[in-house]
C-alpha cells in the first residue's frame, strides 16, 4: 500500500492508518455496536452528542500530542477506545432515556475523557502508561464527583424478551470471544471470570444484598450473583478492560495470575457496598492497584517465552512442588491453595458484613393492633401501563392486589397519626414517606387531621428515580376523593370534609417484604 501524506506548506506529513487487521478496529466494532443498540432499543441514558464528545476530545488531543512528538498524523485508534469506553459505562443522574440528539453535560463527558486519555501519558514508567486510561479515569471521576453527579451504566438493561438484548449478548460474547482468543488473552479472561465467580458465589451465599435503581427490592442471594455474573457491563469489562495488553504481564503465567488477582481485588471491593453505584465502583476500582503492582508481580512470574512461561508447569509447581518433588512439598502445595482459597472466602464474608441481611420485615405482627378490612371488589379497575408489563410481567399481574395494600398502608397511616403511635409507620412507608408522614406525626392529647382515600381510577407505571440509588418504583397515579376528618385534643370528631383528589403514590418493596409507600407525588410526576 503507497504511502499516505499530507502536504502543508511545503512540508508532507505522513498519514498512517489502521490496517484492518489490528484489534482495536475489533474492539471498536464491538463497542460501537453496544452503542447503536443502547441508542435504537435499550434506552441508554446517552446521547450520540455526549458519545461524539468524548470520542472527539480524545481524538483531538491524542492527534496533536502524537504529531507534536513524532511529525505524522497517526490515526488514534487507542485514544478513541478511551473514549468510547468512557461514554459507554458514564452516567448523569436525571439524563432521560430515548433522547438521541440530547446536547446536555457535553462538557461532562469531554472533561473525563479528556482527564483519562493525559493519565496515559503523565503516568508513566519505563516508558509506557500504568493503568488503563478510561478504567483510572472513570474510576476518579465516580469517586470524586459522586453519586449525585455521575454514575456507572446499570448492571441490568433490558428483560431478554427485549431481542435487542439478546443481539447485545451475542454481540458482547461473540465478539469479545474471538478477539480474546485472536489476542491469546482467552485464558486471562476465563481465570478472572471463574475467580469473580467464586467470589460472588461466597456473597451471595452469606446474605449480600445491593439496592438498585432497576428492581423494586433489594437484589439479595442468588438473584444478586445472576444479575452480577450475567451482566453486559461486567462482561465488557472482563472482555475489554481487563484485558488491556498495555498494563498486564507480558507472560502467559503472569496474564492469568493477573486476571485472577483482579478479580479478588474487585470481590473485596464490591462487598462492602449496599448499593449498585457502590457496587459498580468497586468492580472498576479493582483494576486499579494490580496495574500500580504489575511491575513488582512480574518479578515473581516466569519471564516471557521462556521454558517455566506454562499455565500447565505453573500449575504443577504450586500444586505438586514440581515433577519429582516429595510427598510433603505436595502436601504443602495443595495445602497452601487450600488456605489460600480459605483467606480469601473468609476476607469476602468479613468485607461484605456492612452489605448482609436485609431480611424481610414480617409486618403482621406490628399490623395486628391496626388490622384494616378493605373489600377488593370496592376497587376500580386498573390500567397496568405496558412500560410495566414489559419490564416485569409477574409485578404487572400483582397490580390489584398492589393497589389493596396501597389502600390498606393508607388506611394504617391514618389510623397510627390518629392513634398518635410513629411505630406502626415502618411497616406501611419508607423513605421520602416515611419522612413525611412521621413530620405530620402529632403529640398524644392534641388535635390531629386524618385522611381516608376512595379511589375512582388508577394508573399503575414505571418511577424511574434519578440521581440516588433508591430503587425502581410503581407510580400509582390515583383520582378519586379523600375524607379529611379532624379529631379534637380529646379524641372526638370535630369536622369532616370530603373534596377531590389527584395524586400519585410510589411503592416498592424496600426492606424486602411488604410494598411500602416511598413516596407522595403531585399526579403525574416522577422524582
Amino acid at each position: 500500500m503507497a504511502e499516505r501524506s499530507i502536504s502543508i506548506r511545503g512540508t508532507s506529513y505522513p498519514v498512517i492508518l489502521p490496517k484492518l487487521s489490528d484489534a482495536r478496529l475489533h474492539v471498536a466494532a464491538v463497542t460501537l455496536t453496544v452503542h447503536l443498540l443502547g441508542q435504537v432499543g435499550l434506552h441508554f441514558r446517552l446521547s450520540v452528542p455526549q458519545i461524539l464528545a468524548s470520542i472527539l476530545t480524545v481524538a483531538v488531543i491524542e492527534l496533536a500530542v502524537t504529531f507534536k512528538s513524532q511529525h505524522a498524523f497517526i490515526w488514534p485508534a487507542s485514544a478513541m477506545l478511551t473514549g468510547s469506553g468512557v461514554a459507554l459505562i458514564l452516567r448523569v443522574p436525571g439524563m432521560p432515556a430515548d433522547q438521541p440528539w440530547n446536547t446536555s453535560y457535553l462538557p461532562l463527558y469531554a472533561g473525563v475523557a479528556a482527564f483519562a486519555l493525559l493519565t496515559k501519558y503523565v503516568i508513566k514508567y519505563r516508558g509506557s502508561h500504568v493503568f488503563n486510561p478510561s478504567n483510572l479515569g472513570l474510576v476518579v471521576a465516580f469517586i470524586v464527583l459522586g453519586n449525585s453527579r455521575v454514575e456507572p451504566l446499570d448492571l441490568w438493561w433490558a428483560p431478554m424478551s427485549n431481542p435487542l438484548m439478546v443481539l447485545a449478548y451475542i454481540v458482547i460474547i461473540g465478539g469479545s470471544t474471538v478477539l480474546l482468543y485472536r489476542v491469546r488473552l482467552l485464558a486471562m479472561s476465563v481465570a478472572y471470570y471463574i475467580v469473580l465467580a467464586l467470589g460472588m458465589t461466597i456473597l451471595a451465599a452469606s446474605g449480600h444484598c445491593i439496592t438498585a435503581n432497576w428492581a423494586f427490592a433489594p437484589v439479595c442471594g442468588a438473584d444478586y450473583w445472576r444479575i452480577v455474573m450475567t451482566s453486559p457491563e461486567i462482561l465488557i469489562y472482563t472482555a475489554f478492560m481487563v484485558t488491556d495488553p498495555r498494563v498486564i504481564p507480558r507472560s502467559k503465567v503472569g496474564r492469568v495470575v493477573f486476571g485472577a488477582l483482579v478479580a479478588v481485588l474487585c470481590t473485596l471491593f464490591m462487598a462492602p457496598q449496599t448499593d449498585e453505584f457502590g457496587t459498580k465502583v468497586g468492580l472498576l476500582a479493582g483494576l486499579v492497584p494490580l496495574c500500580a503492582a504489575r511491575y513488582l508481580l512480574e518479578r515473581w512470574l516466569p519471564e516471557p517465552r521462556s521454558a517455566a512461561d506454562s499455565l500447565r508447569a505453573f500449575a504443577r509447581r504450586v500444586l505438586a512442588g514440581g515433577a519429582g518433588a516429595r510427598p510433603m512439598r505436595r502436601v504443602l502445595g495443595v495445602g497452601s491453595l487450600v488456605m489460600a482459597v480459605l483467606a480469601f472466602g473468609t476476607g469476602v464474608v468479613l468485607a461484605g458484613s456492612p452489605a448482609r441481611g436485609v431480611v424481610p420485615i414480617n409486618t403482621s405482627e406490628a399490623l395486628s393492633g391496626y388490622a384494616v378490612q378493605l373489600d377488593a371488589s370496592t376497587l376500580p379497575p386498573i390500567d397496568v401501563t405496558q412500560g410495566v408489563w414489559d419490564w416485569d410481567q409477574a409485578t404487572a399481574s400483582q397490580a390489584p392486589q398492589l393497589l389493596l395494600t396501597l389502600a390498606q398502608n393508607l388506611e394504617i397511616e391514618a389510623q397510627a397519626q390518629l392513634k398518635h403511635d410513629p411505630s406502626i409507620l415502618t411497616s406501611v412507608d419508607h423513605g421520602a414517606r416515611l419522612d413525611q408522614m412521621r413530620a405530620a406525626m402529632t403529640p398524644a392529647g392534641s388535635p390531629v387531621t386524618v385522611s381516608h382515600y376512595s379511589f375512582a381510577d388508577v394508573r399503575v407505571r414505571l418511577l424511574i428515580p434519578f440521581g440516588v440509588q433508591s430503587g425502581l418504583s410503581l407510580g400509582f397515579d390515583c383520582k378519586g376523593t379523600v375524607t379529611q376528618q379532624t379529631y379534637d385534643a380529646s379524641g372526638s370528631l370535630a369536622s369532616q370534609q370530603t373534596v377531590p383528589f389527584a395524586q400519585t403514590f410510589a411503592l416498592r418493596a424496600a426492606t424486602g417484604g411488604r410494598w411500602l409507600v416511598v413516596a407522595a407525588l403531585d399526579y403525574g410526576t416522577t422524582p
